[in-house]
C-alpha cells in the first residue's frame, strides 16, 4: 500500500523532524531547484540500501509530478525497505504551484 503526504503534511513533518524526504529526480533537476532539506537520490541509480533508516523518520519520495516516486516506492519494497512506502501526491509540480520556498 502507498501512502499518499499531503504538502501540509509534507511541511509539518519537515518542520519538525519526523519525515525523511527523498527526492528521485536527476541531479540536474534538483539543483534547478529543491524542497529545502530534500536528499538527493536519482531514480537512475537508485539503492534502497541508501535510504536513510532513521527509527521515527518516516522516509516520503518526491519527485516532479508523483511517477517515478511510485517505482522508487516499489524498488524500494523489492530492496526490504516496506517502510519506504509514503510519496509527496504532485511532488516538486504541487510544491511550486503552492509558491512554496525551493532550495539552489
Amino acid at each position: 500500500m502507498v501512502e499518499i503526504v499531503t504538502r501540509e503534511e509534507l511541511k509539518q513533518g519537515l518542520a519538525d523532524g519526523s519525515i525523511t524526504l527523498i527526492d528521485v529526480r536527476e541531479p540536474n533537476e534538483y539543483a534547478a531547484g529543491h524542497i529545502p532539506g530534500a536528499i538527493l537520490l536519482p531514480l537512475s541509480r537508485f539503492d534502497p540500501a541508501l535510504l536513510p533508516n532513521e527509527p521515527g523518520k518516516r522516509v516520503v519520495f518526491s519527485c516532479r509530478s508523483g511517477q517515478r516516486t511510485q517505482r522508487a516506492i516499489e524498488m524500494a519494497r523489492l530492496g526490504g525497505r516496506r517502510d519506504a512506502c509514503a510519496h509527496y501526491a504532485g511532488s516538486m509540480n504541487d510544491w511550486l504551484a503552492a509558491g512554496e520556498p525551493v532550495e539552489m
